[in-house]
């Protein structure tokens, strides 16, 4: 095991040569208990560079991104079981197919590497961009001689909330509310008492 681990970590440092690391920042994002889809958006744009002032298409300008803990990432609905990933061997009748479940057990890695790479556009500056992204199954990598920023996922829209939150989110506010107006409503119900004065 510590062989192949030693092999994975040479195998993430490889290909840094041809990147031209100058004024790039090391961005690190934690894939633990994160929804897949939002984690991949999120990556897709600091890869590209979209997050920063000087963005231009046809520069490749995105920051290095080092994803942690691929193996706890999480999906919604069923997708563990139904969603299915496809390829073709070349030869006749050679469709392969494999589940999320079973992939994540194979190579969880790859999952989010696809998902990343599908949201990216389809252009010269699509492999630079691939070798950007390091992707570790556990918490261990190679760049801890590196400056690395951690990255703070944004919070989740109204709009983006399964409809049970949604739900839960609009009743504690009510609640809140209300509360807050018991409050004010007993503190104007006081009347004040005037001090008796001595004769």
């Amino acid at each position: 095991m510590k062989m192949v681990n030693a092999f994975n970590m040479k195998r993430a440092a490889a290909g840094l040569r041809r990147i031209n690391l100058d004024g790039l920042r090391w961005r690190v994002f934690d894939a633990k208990g994160q929804i897949l889809g939002r984690l991949a958006s999120q990556i897709a744009t600091v890869v590209q560079g979209k997050d920063k002032p000087t963005y231009t298409p046809n520069r490749d300008d995105g920051d290095m991104c080092i994803v942690l803990n691929a193996k706890d990432v999480c999906v919604t609905g069923r997708k563990l079981t139904d969603k299915v990933y496809y390829w073709h061997t070349g030869y006749v009748g050679h469709l392969k197919e494999r589940t999320f479940k079973d992939q994540m057990a194979k190579d969880p890695t790859e999952v989010i590497r696809k998902a990343v790479l599908r949201m990216l556009p389809r252009n010269k500056l699509r492999d630079d961009r691939d070798r950007k992204l390091r992707i570790f199954p556990g918490s261990e990598h190679p760049f801890g001689d590196r400056p690395l920023e951690p990255y703070v996922m944004p919070p989740r829209s109204v709009r983006e909330m399964r409809p049970r939150e949604r739900r839960a989110m609009v009743r504690a506010q009510k609640k809140a509310e209300q509360q807050q107006q018991n409050t004010d409503g007993t503190k104007k119900g006081k009347k004040r008492e005037a001090p008796e004065e001595s004769a």
